[in-house]
Formats: C-alpha cells, structure tokens, sequence
C-alpha cells in the first residue's frame, strides 16, 4: 500500500519541471537518489525511463545510497524501465501523444493512491537519429503550461554532456524554467517558458544560425491551446525578417483567432513590423 500521501501541490510549480545537467557518475546517481527519496517521502509514485543506463545500475545506485529501492519496487512505487519501452515506442517521439500519456499516468497513479507523480527521464535520445527528436525542444517548451500547471507531477530531465553536444545540451537545458546541476551556457538563443502565463521568453539573438531554435518556439506556439500566447523578448538583441515570418505563420496557424502578444520587443523587430505590415495580423506589440 502507498505511504501517507503529501500532495505535490505543495511544491513550487516551477519547479516541477527541472532540467538536471551532469558530466560524470557521481553527479547523476546524487540528483537520482535526492530525487527518489523526496518522492518516497511525499508517498508518490516514482518513475524513471533510462536511455543508455541499465536499469539494474538504477536500482544498484539507489540501495548503495541507503534507499530501499527493491522494496518500493516490490510494492510497486518505483519503476524503471527504458525510453524505447515507453515514450519512444512505436513510430518515435510525438510531443502531443506524450502529453496525452503525462495526463493518464498522474491519473492512474492517483488511482492507486498516491499523492501525485514523480519521474526522471534521461533524454540523451534527443541527439540521436531516431524519429521525433527534432520535436524535443518544442515539448520541452510546451508542457509546463500544458502538463506542471495542471497536474500534480515533478519530473527531472537528465542531460548527460558526455553523450550531447554542449550547444544542444544548453539549448534544451534552458527550456526548463529550473536548472539543476552544471550551470547552463549561454547559447546563441534560449526559448524558455514564461512561469505565469501562456509563452515563451526569448533571448539571444534570432538569426540564420539559430533557425531550428525558431523553429521549434513557432511550434510550441501553434501547439499552446489557450486564447492567448505572448512573447516576452525583453532579452532579445536581434530578430532577423525569417524568423519573424516563422513566428507570424505559426500565429496563425493556431486554432484561435488571436494574434501572438508580444512584450519588450527589440527595435529589430519593430523596424520589421514597419516594413512588413502584413505580419500585423499575427504579431501585436502589447507595449508601443
């Protein structure tokens, strides 16, 4: 049976959703076993999907720290299983399905008593060829307004650089409002979530070398299903004319018939409106 159930509603939401950047063993069985004995302690279901570690090294890392790790495996609190066996079965990633899967499995887990879901999910797959990997940064952007503001779940992604490239750790790190562990870099462009509204906050500059970044913020805005959606660009230095035009397809693309609200906006990116009046539609500066 669960332990005492604590609600995780008592737990900043942002920070449920919490990026983990580690280089070496040690840090990761650290962040792993704090995580584990909080959810033991709060009485929540616990979850962990590998990618490249054997999920024996999981539960060894564990009862070497002191956990009772086999217990909560026999009574069905803990599970370890592999990317491939969950989210990536099938055709490959789709950040809408996984979505889907995040709202059924804090709903079973609730089912069988517990006061809510805890999970880790190594994303090292995120670098590889494998189908949907390109979408990751586009959920990663997605799911604190569609998943942690609605759900009572904490879920740490691992970023391993030793199997990522330090541009693509940083990039994907930085969509989570929270990082833990090795410090973010500051790469050419950061997307993150805005914490207390439907959007995104860009920073950096938006040009030729970053168009999959911009590619993957006009997705997450498509993809938002509430009535409004905004930018916040306050620590935007530059926004080419594609990159706009990428943003501004993706407005209005949405199902709602609302321009993307759009906060601080560079003066690269007002020329622009000026230039390109047709964009007007989709793009509205909220502060003149």
């Amino acid at each position: 049976m669960p332990q005492a159930a604590v609600s995780s509603e008592r737990e900043p939401k942002a920070g449920r959703h919490s990026s983990v950047v580690f280089a070496d063993d040690q840090e990761w069985a650290g962040h792993l076993c704090a995580f584990v004995r909080g959810g033991l302690e709060r009485g929540q279901e616990i979850k962990y999907f590998a990618d490249t570690t054997d999920p024996e090294r999981v539960l060894r890392a564990l009862t070497e720290a002191g956990i009772d790790a086999v217990a909560a495996v026999r009574r069905g609190q803990l599970s370890v299983s592999t990317a491939t066996q969950t989210y990536l079965a099938g055709t490959g990633f789709d950040p809408d399905a996984m979505i889907g899967l995040w709202h059924e499995a804090v709903e079973a887990a609730a089912a069988r008593g517990y006061g809510g879901l805890r999970a880790i999910g190594e994303m090292s797959w995120g670098a590889r060829d494998i189908p949907g990997a390109d979408r990751l940064l586009e959920y990663e952007l997605r799911i604190h307004h569609e998943v942690f503001e609605r759900l009572p779940l904490t879920a740490w992604c691992f970023y391993d650089r030793r199997l990522m490239s330090d541009d693509c750790v940083d990039v994907l790190a930085g969509a989570h409002l929270t990082c833990r562990g090795n410090p973010v870099g500051g790469p050419v462009l950061r997307v993150a979530p805005l914490a207390d509204r439907p959007g995104l906050r860009m920073s950096g500059s938006a040009g030729y070398d970053t168009r999959d970044v911009v590619a993957a913020a006009a997705a997450a805005v498509r993809g938002m299903p509430t009535q409004r959606v905004e930018l916040d660009l306050a620590d935007l230095r530059h926004l080419d004319a594609a990159s706009l035009a990428t943003l501004a397809d993706a407005a209005a693309g949405r199902p709602v018939d609302a321009p993307l609200g759009v906060r601080q906006a560079p003066p690269s990116l007002r020329r622009l409106l000026r230039l390109f009046p047709e964009f007007g539609s989709a793009v509205e500066v909220l502060d003149r």
